[in-house]
């Protein structure tokens, strides 16, 4: 081993040390990302007197201003990751190649496109992943275009809150009247727009309407 070693000329050593290194810190980094994917999820509170899970509209708003954080945070870990994989797979290809003894240029070029690989590889793998773990979380454009009722009496020009289906789940959100006016609790609305990430437009369901929604 020693002997091998020593025959290595020192532009060949560094790309192993470089590689041993950088292959140390990658495989830390990238476990350590697998074993905490589930942190930063936001919980879903649930009201135990509900007939069905209710989720506030604080959670609504706390996942908003998580996920604004999280967006920004996954940019750096997803760079750091991304430039990790590159130093490592460009000093493990350097180093085999110009073990196999191809020359220095050519040997640093199919390093290069190694590492480029890696960077593209592990972009594309955490993006994946990041996807998979936020798949559950409330989307309020589901909302839209279905019926609910005025949780929380809505003023004129105010806001209350209303109860419609979120993602599949009955959730408590905050609501405006799409016309401005004010609404009373218990009556029965639709969901007519998203206006921010926590609060959602609703209009009355009128007699026609209903009507319809039965004949449909």
């Amino acid at each position: 081993m020693t002997e091998w070693w020593t025959h290595l000329t020192m532009l060949n050593q560094s790309f192993y040390v470089a590689a041993g290194f950088f292959s140390i810190i990658f495989l830390w980094q990238f476990i350590g990302s697998m074993m905490g994917m589930g942190h930063g999820d936001v919980d879903l509170h649930l009201d135990a007197g509900a007939d069905a899970a209710d989720v506030g509209s604080d959670s609504l708003e706390a996942h908003s201003a998580h996920e604004a954080a999280d967006s920004a945070a996954a940019f750096k870990v997803l760079s750091l990751r991304a430039v990790l994989a590159f130093c490592t797979m460009f000093a493990w290809a350097g180093a085999l190649y110009l073990n196999l003894g191809t020359p220095k240029a050519m040997a640093l070029l199919y390093a290069l496109g190694w590492g480029l690989a890696g960077w593209a590889l592990v972009a594309v793998l955490v993006n994946w992943m990041r996807r998979l773990s936020e798949s559950g979380t409330p989307r309020l454009s589901t909302c839209v275009g279905t019926t609910g009722t005025v949780y929380l009496h809505i003023p004129a020009g105010g806001c209350g809150e209303a109860r419609v289906m979120v993602s599949g789940v009955i959730t408590t959100v905050k609501a405006r009247a799409a016309d401005g006016g004010q609404m009373v609790a218990g009556t029965p609305v639709r969901v007519t727009a998203v206006l921010d990430h926590s609060t959602i437009s609703v209009a009355p369901v009128t007699g026609d309407n209903k009507g319809k929604e039965r004949d449909q």
